[in-house]
């Protein structure tokens, strides 16, 4: 009685902003089944090409009543997502999950560095790639995919505001359970997930998931150690950040605790 759906709804990021960890929290629900990896099927043109029902061949089976969920946090960012996801089912219901944009830059140098040293590559300090000739080098990638303002124009071309739901992502990882509920409703699902399919993992400083009895934490490529950032470049970032993100929480008539 299973068979391959295109999802219903789609995390569409953003990157490092904590969407593995919404998609595994998620994943507790009973009506809800998850795709394992990222399909980057709207943002990769090698991809869409491909057509919708390889698309559906990578999602999992389920029943009738379940909803499946695909994140590819690359979607936020790409200028041709919104218009195709919108082709595919124009009712769909989108997740977007943000965090502080600062915090969010930082990340993602972060995840860079690791990987780049992994391959035994040369990598540099954050404060050379973010400061160019001694002012803010607004051109890097991180600091471009921060600005939440640029990317939600596009997606409100193509969505209405009450089909996308922003989960804040600074507050899922400090108490998961509220913006779970917030999702559920969002979904309009039952209520299935509870305070107890979570505990506090002092060594990792985060929340793992507990649920079918086996416990289970995020991979050790999350929740690695920031850099310490010099607190002039900081300033720099969370001023450049300040107007965008007041555009941003006009446009979704929502404010969040960014600096």
């Amino acid at each position: 009685g299973t068979s391959r759906q295109i999802p219903q709804t789609i995390i569409i990021g953003v990157r490092k902003g904590g969407t593995r960890a919404l998609l595994e929290m998620l994943d507790i629900h009973p009506n809800i089944v998850v795709a394992a990896t990222e399909v980057h099927f709207f943002d990769w043109d090698e991809n869409y090409v491909k057509g919708v029902d390889w698309y559906r061949s990578l999602m999992p089976f389920s029943y009738g009543n379940q909803i499946t969920i695909e994140k590819t946090p690359g979607y936020f960012t790409s200028s041709q997502a919104p218009e195709r996801i919108h082709d595919m089912n124009s009712s769909i219901k989108l997740l977007l999950i943000l965090r502080d944009p600062t915090e969010r830059v930082i990340s993602d140098y972060t995840q860079v560095y690791y990987n780049r040293l992994e391959s035994h590559k040369p990598v540099q300090l954050f404060e050379d790639i973010v400061i160019k000739n001694g002012a803010l080098n607004t051109k890097y990638k991180a600091i471009q995919r921060s600005l939440y303002d640029v990317h939600m124009e596009k997606w409100l071309k193509h969505f209405s505001l009450d089909q996308i739901h922003i989960v804040d992502g600074n507050t899922l990882i400090k108490d998961p359970l509220p913006e779970l509920q917030k999702v559920e409703r969002f979904l309009n699902l039952p209520s299935r997930i509870m305070s107890s399919n979570f505990y506090f993992n002092q060594t990792k400083g985060f929340y793992c998931i507990r649920s079918d009895g086996r416990e289970r934490c995020l991979h050790e490529s999350k929740g690695r150690p920031h850099p310490l950032v010099n607190s002039t470049v900081l300033e720099q970032l969370y001023s450049y950040f300040r107007e965008h993100n007041a555009k941003f929480y006009r446009m979704v008539n929502h404010s969040f605790d960014w600096h």
